[in-house]
């Protein structure tokens, strides 16, 4: 049975390196978050009852309308987060779905993250937080600002159970503003929305004078059978529960996260042994990684 997961895992894996036009080198794939989470993705991509293209066209998710309607509100609460100095990166080792994007400028205000809305949401914008909990198909959702010459590197997110929605709310209007996702740009505009599929390796840059500011949320991705919804809402959800960051003191912070700054500190080890030699610090890497191997599978 083991050889059968094995085999199972290797195939998944495999899929999720050659699916699109644009991929990770194959060592770099190799120690990808997505490598781990591919069994359960392919799984989405199997069953899922939207196109798995790398954008998805909005009219999949018919309530999603409701919120480009009210892009304006959202627009006027995140413009007084903005003033207030509140859409801001983490000064703790407290996200770790986002926390390499900080040096690059990024920041970011949670309204809710695969829970009840954040105390702080509540209380600084509540009305995008009411609009937010009239469509249940939307599990997280946060402000998120990229700022003038800001950039977030290539990458995927690690779990397929959800796709990527941004909408407009301050933006450049201007195509040096832009994401691309499998090679394919879409540049942000004003009160216009976006549906892509996160698993696809993407990067995106703001190449102007003017800081960004969109509505970005996870969206549950329908899948075909209920059986098949309710695995990918369990598991998924369970896995992305554990990852919620807090704004303030009050905040619901997950499992993964309070582990995280201990986590962080085997991270910072890594890349003073990396800096001193890259070729002992690929050596540890990967017999880390063969112990693990050989724990799971051949013990």
């Amino acid at each position: 049975m083991r050889w059968i997961v094995l085999l199972l895992f290797v195939a998944s894996a495999v899929h999720v390196h050659l699916r699109g036009r644009v991929r990770h080198g194959v060592f770099r794939q190799l120690s990808d978050h997505s490598t781990f989470t591919a069994p359960l993705n392919c799984f989405c991509y199997l069953f899922s009852a939207v196109p798995t293209t790398p954008f998805v066209p909005a009219s999949c998710f018919p309530e999603l309308a409701d919120l480009k309607q009210e892009w304006r509100t959202f627009r006027q609460e995140a413009l007084a987060l903005y003033e207030m100095q509140r859409i801001r990166p983490s000064d703790k080792y407290d996200d770790i779905g986002f926390n390499s994007f900080f040096r690059r400028g990024w920041k970011r205000f949670y309204l809710k993250w695969y829970d009840n809305p954040h105390p702080s949401a509540a209380t600084l914008c509540p009305r995008t937080v009411a609009i937010l909990e009239r469509i249940p198909s939307v599990k997280a959702a946060m402000f998120a600002l990229l700022p003038a010459g800001g950039t977030l590197g290539l990458h995927r997110d690690p779990l397929a159970v959800s796709v990527r929605y941004h909408l407009g709310l301050v933006t450049p209007n201007d195509d040096r503003c832009a994401i691309v996702v499998d090679g394919i740009p879409y540049a942000w505009r004003d009160g216009e929305d976006v549906v892509f599929d996160e698993t696809y390796l993407h990067d995106a840059a703001n190449r102007t004078a003017h800081d960004r500011i969109i509505l970005f949320c996870d969206v549950e991705r329908p899948l075909k059978y209920r059986w098949a919804q309710a695995v990918g809402r369990a598991v998924g959800g369970f896995i992305l529960r554990a990852s919620a960051a807090p704004n303030e003191i009050g905040d619901r912070t997950g499992g993964l996260n309070r582990a995280f700054r201990y986590l962080y500190a085997l991270r910072r080890f890594g890349k003073r042994l990396k800096a001193w030699n890259r070729t002992v610090y690929y050596v540890f890497k990967w017999f880390l990684f063969g112990a693990l191997a050989f724990v799971l599978f051949w013990r």
